[in-house]
């Protein structure tokens, strides 16, 4: 009898294509097609309304404007996607952002506080508002979704009253650089400079350092057999992604203003939040909590600690995202922040966070923020009224969770 190798086919002496290395890279692909798919879809979206609208949609005032416009839901959906992944649901951001901001303006305006104190004092604020809410869901045992619609009720009702439903403005120029403002303006002029090298410089440090961090994580995944990801897709994937990187520095370095300083304070929260949820022992326990609640249990995890700072997080990120959207229009009135928490739940389910918790990331919920704020931006460059934009937005977001439906159905079947 005549052996034959491992994937050889017997009959011709050669690899079958089951275990050749183009069968390898499809079935990786395949099995990340939940996590691709996402940035496939933002691609698409870019290049489409890149082509409707002539060009106008990557001009680099435009891009840093999606990033400005789009900041604060940004925010909420790096803290809302932690909470869907943990199998809850926070219906408040919006009102609690509008409240934060409110309570801002009265310290300033009324209160005569500093701006520096104003905003620390906010934030503090905000984890108040998250671990009032955070015991009832987890410590009293109420679901967060009737918790979060009364907070959405109550945080409303208090900002119509404590500014007696009027808009308060007029803010310090400090506090109105946080949303809208750069990252040291004028120290390259446009007059003198074709770009705006501080932009550069911060593009090419970002870049490095991805690179930098994808290499060793790689190798550190291959000396522990745990890495699955074709060497070829591993490559391809990094020059794509610092491609990208270094085309939105380009962009962003044209502008006007350069560098955004909301733009900086989320990379760090984007850095900082993608480690804790793939690096910390709170991470493992928000996904053993989200993914199955009775063995999280045996596990020792303590989920009802869990379930509340996740809940004082989102409160402190909502009123952060409320200093920023205040600051960037100058003023805090009784209808900011309205169906923030929607777009915040939709970034979060676009970006591939599951329905029944257990699976979702951060830079999952940052692309799917990308992708609503790529429509909305796209829209009203075409003149599309806000009835179409609603009705677009809908039927993207209902395609996204019935996409995760889909997958999981299939991923059953096939355990069958």
């Amino acid at each position: 009898m005549v052996s034959t190798l491992a994937g050889e086919d017997p009959a011709l002496g050669t690899r079958s294509p089951k275990n050749s290395p183009l069968g390898d890279a499809a079935r990786f692909l395949t099995s990340r097609l939940r996590q691709i798919g996402i940035f496939l879809a933002l691609l698409v979206i870019v290049t489409l309304f890149q082509v409707l609208t002539g060009g106008a949609l990557l001009q680099p005032d435009n891009v840093a404007n999606i990033i400005v416009q789009n900041s604060y839901i940004l925010l909420l959906a790096i803290g809302m996607v932690m909470i869907i992944v943990a199998g809850h649901i926070d219906l408040s951001v919006g009102s609690v952002a509008a409240f934060v901001g409110a309570m801002s303006g009265i310290m300033i305006r009324d209160w005569g506080m500093p701006w520096w104190a104003a905003l620390g004092l906010s934030l503090v604020v905000g984890a108040l508002v998250g671990a009032w809410q955070g015991f009832w869901v987890a410590y009293v045992g109420i679901p967060a979704f009737i918790v979060t619609l009364a907070g959405m009720l109550v945080f409303r009702g208090l900002t119509q009253i404590i500014l007696g439903n009027q808009r308060i403005t007029g803010f310090p120029e400090e506090y109105r650089q946080l949303g809208g403002g750069s990252l040291f303006p004028g120290l390259f002029p446009p007059e003198t400079n074709l770009l705006d090298w501080t932009t550069v410089g911060l593009g090419v440090l970002a870049t490095a350092l991805l690179v930098i961090s994808q290499l060793r994580g790689r190798n550190a995944r291959m000396k522990l057999n745990l890495d699955d990801e074709p060497r070829a897709w591993f490559l391809t994937r990094l020059v794509f992604s610092a491609v990208i990187m270094l085309g939105l520095t380009y962009l962003l370095a044209s502008s006007r203003g350069g560098t955004p300083i909301v733009l900086v304070v989320l990379g760090i929260l984007v850095v900082a939040y993608s480690a804790v949820m793939n690096r910390s022992v709170f991470g493992r326990h928000v996904y053993a909590r989200g993914g199955n609640l009775q063995a999280a249990h045996l596990s020792g995890v303590n989920t009802k600690r869990v379930d509340f700072m996740l809940f004082v997080n989102m409160g402190v990120l909502a009123a952060l995202a409320g200093l920023i959207f205040t600051g960037r229009l100058n003023s805090a009135g009784p209808g900011a922040g309205n169906l923030f928490e929607l777009d915040a739940i939709a970034a979060a389910f676009i970006g591939g966070a599951a329905v029944t918790g257990g699976v979702g990331t951060i830079v999952g919920a940052i692309t799917g923020g990308l992708i609503m704020g790529v429509l909305n931006n796209g829209m009203s460059l075409l003149g599309v009224g806000i009835d179409y934009q609603q009705f677009i937005k809908g039927l993207v977001l209902l395609l996204a969770v019935g996409f995760d439906v889909f997958n999981k159905r299939k991923a059953s079947n096939a355990l069958k």
